[in-house]
């Protein structure tokens, strides 16, 4: 069976998180991915190691599926090399600094008159303007994107959420807009810039929080547990935030994630004060309909929460889908990585690798019926040099240890 992208060539010169993860989907989407490192390799090969002097999971959990090749894009010959690439691809995709692939020489306009087909993605940490020239890392994204104001709890401090939205978030953000390059072209006939900045990755996700900021001009946003606003959307909890309220209540024994999140939807007011052996609350006009409930949501989370700490999480959650009632356990890492129905789903797959063994990782949660995947090893250093530099660009047997010895490869 074919792939989507099958036949599409990308070139990856992207390093750490925000850019590999795009090139990752890519590859499990079908297209032949070459990345494109250092002659001292990604980085993150060597970051958080849990093993030494082999390649962290940081690297392997981000790489998996694609063809690895080094060059020193830096030197005449790797230019040449990189030009001959750049001809022979589709896609290219990198996330340095701004100006950095300007400075090798490659400008937009350059890359278009070696090759007008080519989609070239750039991922940068902002979009022009004052802060075109921040590093950027994930935190520092979430930080400018909206995220970081908004989570966390009123009386503590701005926090980072765990999901990795600035990095991986923005590498989605990515493949939608190369997907849509590659879409055109069959049109025009014409590959195009792509340009995607974290900040406005983030923002785009947490737009939502725009939406309560407008509102809040029209008073205090009453589906919120906070007792004061001020004129900025506040931190608030676990608060679903959105028409019906939530909140993750403790359950037994009292562990650091014994906690079920559930949603208090109108019609599941009368089987949850059945739950809590308060059947009176269904029909009492103090708590009976939503707004009467609104102003006191601390306190109905407070007695639904008496009732779940007595029970563990998968006891109350069963008993609340008994009755439709939207909820969901917290599930540890730990938890996640054992979970049969992650690994049935293959969303979370075990994988070999050629020097640390197995190891499990996240499988790609694009699925298509069409264009089934297997996720493969992400590749060692300069794995393919050889079948790339001479099986496909014809370099000649002798020049490849010339290379090497030169520090071009």
């Amino acid at each position: 069976m074919t792939k989507a992208l099958e036949g599409v060539r990308v070139l990856d010169m992207t390093h750490v998180q925000s850019g590999p993860s795009a090139t990752q989907i890519l590859a499990w989407l079908g297209a032949d991915v070459v990345k494109v490192e250092a002659p001292t390799g990604d980085i993150t090969r060597k970051q958080l190691r849990d093993l030494p002097d082999v390649d962290s999971l940081y690297f392997t959990m981000l790489n998996s599926n694609k063809r690895s090749v080094t060059l020193n894009t830096k030197t005449e010959r790797g230019g040449e090399i990189l030009t001959e690439l750049i001809r022979r691809s589709d896609v290219m995709v990198e996330n340095f600094a701004p100006g950095a692939v300007d400075r090798m020489g490659f400008t937009w306009d350059r890359i278009q008159e070696i090759n007008p087909r080519i989609v070239y993605a750039s991922i940068k940490g902002f979009g022009e303007g004052p802060y075109t020239n921040f590093k950027a890392y994930e935190v520092v994204a979430q930080a400018m994107g909206g995220s970081m104001s908004t989570t966390g709890f009123e009386d503590g401090p701005p926090l980072a959420t765990g999901a990795q939205i600035g990095d991986s978030g923005t590498g989605m953000h990515a493949v939608a807009g190369i997907l849509a390059a590659l879409f055109q072209r069959t049109h025009t006939g014409r590959g195009q810039r792509v340009n995607v900045a974290m900040q406005h990755a983030v923002l785009n996700l947490c737009r939502v929080k725009l939406r309560d900021q407008q509102r809040l001009a029209r008073g205090p946003l009453a589906e919120f547990p906070n007792e004061d606003f001020g004129d900025e959307v506040p931190r608030s909890g676990n608060a679903s935030g959105g028409g019906q309220p939530g909140w993750a209540v403790k359950c037994a024994p009292g562990g650091p994630n014994d906690y079920v999140y559930v949603i208090v939807q109108p019609v599941g007011w009368k089987p949850i004060a059945e739950l809590l052996g308060r059947p009176e609350l269904a029909d009492d006009p103090e708590w009976a309909t939503p707004e009467a409930r609104l102003p006191k949501l601390g306190k109905m989370f407070q007695l639904i929460e008496e009732w779940t700490s007595t029970l563990p999480k998968w006891q109350v959650l069963e008993a609340l889908n008994a009755h439709n009632i939207p909820c969901g356990p917290v599930l540890s890492t730990k938890e996640i990585i054992e979970d049969a129905s992650l690994a049935a789903n293959e969303i979370i797959v075990e994988v070999e690798h050629p020097e640390r063994g197995s190891y499990m990782t996240v499988g790609n949660p694009l699925k298509l019926s069409d264009s089934p995947v297997d996720v493969t090893s992400s590749p060692l250093l300069g794995e393919h040099n050889e079948e790339i530099y001479l099986g496909e660009l014809g370099l000649s047997q002798e020049e490849l240890p010339l290379l090497k010895a030169q520090g071009v490869i």
